[in-house]
């Protein structure tokens, strides 16, 4: 069921960190994050890949603390901790049994005021890091996404990869690091979100000497992407698979199309009901993997398609792809394919409320893109609020606008035309 308004709470620090909580009387278990409203594209191109840097250095340890020893307090009471890094937003979060939040607080508190940035770990997690990178660039259904990003923003920080690049992260100093950490992670970009069996002002009060103790702090500014984008981007690499990524300017955040867009990928591409999933696998066998997806950043947004297919059926799977994003443009979606796409939004949405983690994720997400948490039942009637002419209207402004086309494989170029 849907969370009660009334177990949301709001609280500040003193110096202005907002707390907000889901009190989950039946939960066993709560999970804690900070999140900070600071991500790839808020970096210098110099830094890319600061954030990311930071969300692998912040649990190495502290003065007080080693990175064993920070291991060890969350295993010992069989808990999770973990961290993820993205375009507008960076989180640390943890998930404990509810009577230890105890030790979520003290460890997040600690590595998130007084990071260790000791010489030597800096340096072990760069090469993890640039291990990571070299993992993405050895899997192309990683990889074309990266190069679709940089096609539909093009010299634009949201088209570069969240994990920086092999120069950028080797060049970045320790001190470099230390000090985006000592600019940016400050109250004015830090948000602290728990759901569970908690009390939330027992965890106000007990986040007060370590989160409490920060000072000042500036929101970033971001400027939006120009309207430009690169049709095509082809890498020839001998795969086995040709993968190819199709991609068109969304939507933001706050626009008021967004659910729109979400029931029209919906239909397109994201789920086995879904239009491209109907005709590319079913019907035709061009492909086991195919879907689409909508993703909105603050000011402008990512739509797009992926498919993997082998290299002299490229050209066929491209026809049909484009065929069906022209009839969705031309036709807009029929009452029954609606209802459909509607309930499933409806569904995964309540699904998502099943467990302290997916509560406090959704929260933080709502806060780190809407500055303030859109209560589950406004969320349910936008979405049944979609029309067919909603679709419709957003499927012409979204897919009939410029493609960007991203492809890695032995592909013959001249099937791409």
């Amino acid at each position: 069921m849907p969370a009660d308004a009334d177990e949301v709470r709001e609280s500040r620090l003193d110096n202005g960190i907002r707390v907000v909580t889901e009190r989950m009387p039946g939960a066993r278990s709560v999970s804690l994050g900070v999140w900070v409203g600071v991500g790839g594209r808020d970096e210098p191109a110099e830094l890319a890949g600061a954030s990311h840097f930071l969300e692998h250095l912040l649990f190495k340890g502290t003065p007080t603390r080693s990175a064993r020893q920070i291991a060890e307090a969350v295993d010992a009471v069989g808990g999770e901790m973990n961290a993820f890094t993205s375009r507008e937003h960076t989180a640390y979060y943890t998930r404990l049994p509810a009577d230890r939040l105890d030790v979520g607080v003290e460890i997040l508190g600690d590595v998130l005021t007084e990071p260790a940035f000791r010489p030597d770990e800096v340096e072990a997690e760069r090469h993890v890091i640039l291990e990571e990178i070299l993992m993405n660039l050895d899997v192309p259904e990683d990889h074309v996404h990266t190069l679709l990003s940089e096609a539909v923003f093009p010299g634009h920080p949201l088209g570069r990869e969240v994990l920086g690049t092999r120069e950028t992260v080797e060049g970045a100093g320790r001190d470099d690091i230390a000090a985006f950490f000592a600019h940016w992670y400050r109250p004015r970009n830090l948000v602290v979100v728990a759901a569970g069996r908690l009390d939330h002002d027992r965890l106000v009060e007990a986040l007060e000497p370590s989160l409490g103790r920060l000072e000042g702090g500036e929101r970033p500014v971001r400027r939006p992407p120009s309207p430009e984008v690169v049709e095509r981007v082809v890498r020839r690499e001998p795969t086995e698979q040709a993968h190819v990524a199709l991609g068109w300017r969304g939507v933001g955040h706050r626009d008021d199309d967004r659910y729109a867009l979400a029931v029209a990928n919906q239909v397109l591409g994201g789920g086995m009901s879904s239009r491209l999933f109907q005709q590319v696998r079913e019907e035709r066998g061009l492909c086991y993997s195919v879907y689409s997806w909508a993703s909105t950043y603050a000011d402008a947004g990512l739509a797009g398609v992926y498919a993997g297919t082998s290299p002299a059926r490229v050209g066929e799977l491209l026809e049909v792809i484009d065929e069906e994003v022209a009839k969705l443009v031309a036709s807009g979606v029929g009452e029954g394919e609606l209802a459909v796409a509607k309930g499933y939004l409806e569904g995964s949405l309540l699904l998502g409320l099943e467990d302290t983690g997916s509560r406090m994720s959704r929260i933080g997400r709502s806060l780190m893109a809407l500055d303030e948490v859109v209560p589950v039942e406004e969320q349910l009637a936008r979405i049944r609020a979609v029309t067919g002419d909603d679709v419709a209207a957003v499927a012409a402004r979204v897919y009939g606008g410029p493609r960007s086309l991203a492809v890695i494989g032995d592909v013959d170029e001249d099937v791409l035309a």
